[in-house]
């Protein structure tokens, strides 16, 4: 049986060398279409893979409070110009006592104040925090120390620069000790963050937009800073109070997170009376994002997969044909023995062995395309060991499948009237 099938193996690539430029054209088709299937879903995987890290990097066991300024009608005062707005002081004091199922709950004021060393200025997010704030966030530092119980209690002015700052600010030495001016004060960096995202290898041009944090003990910043922001926009100014533009509520368990999300929506909702607030959860966004990963997925593997419908079909084209010119031959092995099973296997294989010769060729293909694509346009892409097995596996059974008409109707053919063919 074993050299059975080799010499109908040997037969049917035979068959496939006297037409050399057919089959190789024929198997094009497979090619491209598991290629496409394989570069498809690394690129939709790798995007995917890196929205999920940057959900995760906000805590998938926190439910984040934001202050959101309402329409300007509902939030302004017209006898003071005043904009009052947002979260408070009780409210943070609501949810460290009154929510069950939390862990800590971290304020955050984000002081609209420029940075300055020297020449250099920028206009980053300057974030009046908690010490608690880098465990509740996850964020590593690459150098120094992060905000003290200390430097809370001492109202101290110290700061910690987000690395993008830091590299801007002094981009040839360590920031640390170094007196950093924000606003009117000056400041002692005390520690550098790990940046959250990868950076490139050049440092921001001096008067670009700097992005990053810098951070301040929150007793510091509403020692010198209070609580109303200054605005200036297109000639007029504009005045805003906001005690608190940040909530970071970390569960004890991620089970507990969507009973503290509710507590907090329906705290919020009693509590204010004009919708200057929102809740995000990071874990919601997380299940969010698997769940447009899986939809993506699909849709650019269905996308992929009609190239492999295309291809499939070529082979039952190019094979019907080959059928046609190959009646005769198939007459005389029939009139020699052969039973209608041997000339089904005799085709199959050939169909087989073009769709399967086409499936490896497209997925090393597949495979180099995801890393063209990252060496050149920076994109992340993954290639999971699922997606060239599946891609492989696939390219095999349309050999079989869009195989097996051309096969049957071969070995339907009459004997005598195959003989009888010009």
């Amino acid at each position: 049986m074993k050299h059975g099938f080799q010499a109908v193996l040997r037969t049917g690539v035979r068959s496939l060398l006297l037409h050399k430029l057919r089959s190789i054209l024929t198997t094009l088709g497979v090619l491209f279409g598991v290629a496409s299937v394989v570069a498809m879903l690394a690129i939709g995987e790798g995007a995917s893979e890196e929205a999920q890290e940057q959900i995760k990097k906000l805590g998938s066991q926190n439910v984040i409070l934001r202050s959101v300024k309402p329409p300007e009608n509902l939030a302004s005062n017209e006898s003071t110009r005043v904009s009052s707005y947002g979260l408070t002081d009780t409210d943070l004091q609501r949810v460290r006592e009154s929510f069950p199922g939390v862990r800590r709950a971290v304020p955050v004021r984000q002081l609209a104040q420029e940075v300055r060393y020297g020449d250099r200025v920028g206009n980053p997010r300057v974030l009046a925090t908690v010490p608690e704030y880098a465990d509740v966030t996850g964020r590593p530092l690459s150098e120094g120390r992060f905000l003290s119980t200390e430097d809370e209690r001492r109202r101290l002015n110290v700061c910690v620069l987000g690395y993008e700052v830091a590299r801007y600010l002094l981009p040839f030495r360590s920031a640390i000790g170094e007196q950093i001016k924000i606003g009117a004060e000056y400041f002692t960096c005390v520690g550098v963050l790990l940046p959250r995202v990868p950076l490139s290898g050049d440092p921001p041009a001096p008067g670009s937009e700097v992005t990053g944090e810098v951070f301040l003990p929150l007793s510091t910043g509403r020692l010198w800073f209070g609580d109303t922001q200054v605005k200036i926009r297109s000639g007029s100014r504009e005045m805003e109070q906001v005690e608190l533009h940040e909530i970071i509520a970390e569960a004890s368990a991620p089970e507990n997170v969507p009973m503290l999300a509710a507590a907090s929506r329906e705290m919020l909702t009693r509590r204010h009376k004009q919708k200057d607030y929102e809740v995000v959860v990071p874990l919601e966004l997380l299940l969010r994002a698997e769940e447009t990963k899986r939809i993506f997925n699909i849709v650019l593997g269905s996308i992929a997969g009609i190239s492999l419908l295309v291809g499939g079909i070529g082979i039952m084209n190019v094979m019907l044909a080959t059928v046609t010119e190959r009646t005769r031959e198939i007459g005389i092995r029939r009139a020699l023995g052969a039973q209608r099973r041997h000339i089904v296997v005799q085709f199959l294989v050939e169909t087989v062995v073009l769709s399967v010769g086409g499936g490896l060729l497209g997925i090393m293909l597949g495979v180099g395309i995801p890393w063209f694509v990252e060496y050149w346009f920076g994109m992340r892409t993954v290639v999971t060991p699922e997606a060239p097995i599946l891609a492989f596996l696939i390219s095999a059974g349309i050999g079989v499948i869009f195989g097996l008409y051309p096969a049957w109707r071969a070995a339907r053919m009459d004997p005598v009237e195959a003989l009888r063919h010009e």
